[in-house]
């Protein structure tokens, strides 16, 4: 996979989990694989996965089909075999309880900031190193349970915002590919 990119988008299998706030990175990615024509995901045992071509790169997008403390699985494989230059060729999307919904933020490197998927990454990979996209989805009320928070449906008005923001988040996706993280992070980052 050397000089390839590989695009993790974060959340939980099934569909009661479809339309909750810990599925927004399921989401761009999705969007992702419609504008580039990928007609479907393969899955395997622990990911879906597809793979295209965006022009110079091979891409690969993989959904984890673990629960959400356990998507940093996914990522052994490539670490294991030294495919992946995690600070240029690795995004994570990835939902985000401190931003609003529909605001986004690129980070370069960073904590997991409690989120267990992020956290499962970081022991995978043993680095905080990697690119995410982080995609607001609204912070939890005073004396809401965090899990319950998150595993909740968008209301709609939300969800609304987010999906209105798709297409530019997948253009924000592929100037991460062209120019890099940085880059991304100067356009992206209101």
């Amino acid at each position: 996979m050397a000089g390839a990119k590989v695009i993790v988008g974060l959340g939980n299998p099934g569909r009661e989990y479809e339309n909750t706030r810990h599925n927004a990175g399921w989401w761009l990615l999705d969007a992702l694989a419609q504008r580039w024509g990928v007609p479907k995901f393969r899955a395997e045992k622990t990911q879906a996965n597809a793979t295209t071509r965006v022009e110079p790169h091979q891409v690969r997008l993989i959904k984890p089909l673990t629960y959400m403390n356990r998507s940093g699985g996914v990522l052994v494989g490539l670490k294991r075999m030294g495919a992946l230059d995690l600070s240029k060729d690795l995004l994570v999307l990835v939902d985000d309880i401190a931003l609003e919904p529909g605001r986004v933020r690129f980070r370069a490197t960073g904590s997991a900031g409690g989120h267990n998927g992020l956290k499962s990454i970081e022991q995978a990979l043993g680095s905080r190193d990697y690119p995410r996209l982080r995609i607001g989805v609204g912070a939890k009320p005073e004396g809401r349970d965090l899990a319950d928070w998150v595993l909740s449906p968008l209301p709609k008005p939300d969800r609304k915002l987010i999906d209105e923001r798709l297409p530019e988040l997948c253009d924000a996706v592929e100037v991460w590919m062209r120019d890099g993280v940085e880059a991304a992070m100067d356009r992206y980052n209101r």
